[in-house]
């Protein structure tokens, strides 16, 4: 008999929630400008749901009641964690597979052992990425690899051609994007503008934009506790992926 109770409760939950993205499918994506609705799911709040869609910034995430009545704008804090809920779903659904992306192609700057990985498409001259910077010299046991993607400056891009023509590539880079120290101009075949094609491809839209291990990608810096927390979460996801 309790068997019976919970399937039927276990029934009955699954058809709320069916009727429930449907309810705020109807209601809300006639408010989207044209935008389609990839998904809806309970949210880490109870009562409310998570919206997700794309459009050309990428994976964006809304808000709302069980009825599509209200919009809710902005991110979810754990403040127990104090982790950003919302960033990380984001990045979950905008993984890619780390092994795809040409690391031979990056600027590879090691620190200490080098056991935590990530890679980081970076614009030398984008604010966001010069104060990023300053936090990863707090990060030790790393090793980077940087996708330059001058698209900030990009009348300044035969910088970046230079630093991959330098000698040290990491100490013209750190040159460059921490001490906004230019690198000596260098020619030779580099990547620089295949790289730029690239982030555009798998919807880099802004610098810094970091990817994990696991695929997933962070976009804008974070502190320094934050990465070495992700940077070991996703180490230990991709070896658990591969065991399987």
């Amino acid at each position: 008999m309790a068997r019976l109770v919970l399937a039927v409760l276990s029934l009955l939950v699954a058809g709320t929630a069916i009727a429930n993205e449907q309810l705020i499918r109807r209601s809300l994506e006639p408010k989207l400008n044209g935008v389609k609705i990839e998904g809806v799911q309970p949210s880490p709040i109870p009562g409310l749901f998570e919206v997700r869609f794309r459009t050309a910034q990428g994976v964006q995430i809304l808000y709302t009641d069980p009825k599509g009545e209200n919009i809710v704008q902005g991110e979810i804090i754990d403040t127990r964690t104090g982790r950003n809920l919302t960033d990380e779903r984001i990045g979950k659904l905008s993984a890619i597979r780390f092994d795809t992306l040409p690391l031979d192609k990056a600027v590879k700057i090691v620190r200490g052992n080098g056991k935590r990985v990530a890679a980081m498409f970076s614009d030398p001259y984008c604010p966001a990425c010069q104060s990023f910077e300053q936090t990863l010299q707090q990060v030790d046991d790393m090793t980077l690899y940087v996708f330059m993607f001058p698209v900030i400056r990009p009348e300044r891009i035969d910088d970046s051609k230079s630093i991959w023509c330098s000698s040290d590539r990491a100490k013209a880079w750190l040159d460059l994007a921490l001490r906004k120290k230019a690198p000596a101009a260098a020619t030779c075949d580099n990547p620089v503008e295949s790289i730029v094609a690239l982030g555009q491809s798998i919807g880099v839209r802004a610098t810094p934009t970091i990817f994990f291990e696991n695929g997933e990608r962070q976009q804008g810096g974070m502190s320094a506790p934050d990465l070495r927390m992700r940077m070991e979460l996703a180490a230990r996801e991709s070896r658990q992926a591969k065991a399987k």
